[in-house]
């Protein structure tokens, strides 16, 4: 007959296997859709300090930097979920207000192969608006002023020009800064880039010869080629039906991309005939989604959780390669 102590001893280990099984299952994916697959939690930031992460970039050790929306940081995630800010940009002076959010705001995000990384910030005054960059191990600064009455938002860098493509979702234009720094130009103009009640240009990415965007606004996916000259090409429509559409990310050297419908807890799955596809939902921890970077088969995943206001959060999936 076992003893008090054994039956004990029983019971305590299948408390702890249970417990071990209910935390594996809610950090399952319970809803992803082919070719998403694997779905899991990489960290749970914590919202009372701002933790609200707006955009994403990977770095080559598998962490990612992100920037944190309204609290003007920048900060790496390691794999294991630890949080290290890298940098706190300055407060506008009282009474600057961002043109649409009101707050400060910190949008875009790129990596260049040197470590260093450019973000794009709107604080409704001339002296802080515009593109910054922050070198490894040095302070963030300024590189290039856009008007206060801007709200840069994505962020997307040309390897092969050294150039930085700037989504402004005020204005609907898409500026061109040299990453070296210097006098931002109005590249892009268009009634497709324009709000319609709240913001316009949002996602921003370099990909097969032409700025791809994304209009929360309209719910479109945008192709604006790069010419031989430098100038824009006509704007075409590649996607429609998307209204809320945040950033994307293309899954790969076709047109294919999935994108993050930050209203509606969804990303979405765009073909490039423009048919999409419900990949994740709110049921595999999507909390407001805002972007996505993908490296090879990972896609990384950003929640700001800014309606929910629950779990601001990021998530990893695995894409099955062909898709």
């Amino acid at each position: 007959m076992a003893t008090t102590m054994q039956v004990r001893r029983t019971a305590l280990l299948a408390a702890a296997a249970a417990a071990v099984l209910a935390a594996t299952t809610a950090g399952a994916a319970t809803a992803a859709t082919a070719p998403v697959s694997d779905v899991r939690f990489v960290s749970h930031l914590d919202m009372t300090d701002g933790q609200r992460p707006e955009n994403i970039t990977l770095e080559p050790g598998g962490s990612a930097d992100v920037t944190f929306a309204f609290s003007r940081q920048v900060a790496r995630i390691t794999p294991t979920g630890r949080v290290h800010v890298l940098a706190t940009l300055p407060a506008p002076s009282a009474g600057a207000g961002t043109p649409v959010l009101a707050s400060p705001f910190l949008g875009g995000i790129v990596r260049t192969d040197d470590g260093t990384l450019y973000f794009s910030y709107a604080t409704g005054s001339s002296d802080l608006t515009g593109v910054w960059r922050l070198r490894p191990g040095g302070t963030a600064e300024r590189i290039a002023a856009l008007p206060a009455d801007s709200l840069p938002n994505g962020l997307a860098l040309d390897r092969h020009s050294g150039r930085l493509y700037v989504a402004d979702s005020a204005l609907g234009t898409i500026w061109r800064v040299p990453t070296a720094g210097g006098t931002p130009s109005p590249w892009a103009t268009a009634p497709e880039l324009e709000a319609a009640g709240f913001l316009g240009a949002n996602g921003i990415k370099i990909h097969n010869g032409a700025a791809w965007v994304s209009n929360l606004d309209k719910g479109t996916v945008l192709r604006i080629p790069l010419t031989r000259h430098g100038v824009a090409g006509r704007v075409d429509t590649r996607a429609a039906g998307l209204v809320n559409i945040d950033d994307f990310a293309f899954t790969g050297p076709g047109d294919t991309l999935m994108a993050a419908i930050n209203a509606d807890n969804e990303v979405v799955l765009v073909r490039p005939d423009g048919t999409h596809t419900v990949v994740l939902t709110a049921a595999d921890g999507l909390e407001n989604p805002t972007s996505l970077a993908v490296r090879g088969t990972k896609a990384s995943i950003a929640s700001g959780a800014y309606s929910t206001n629950q779990d601001p959060n990021i998530l990893s999936a695995r894409i099955t390669p062909g898709r």
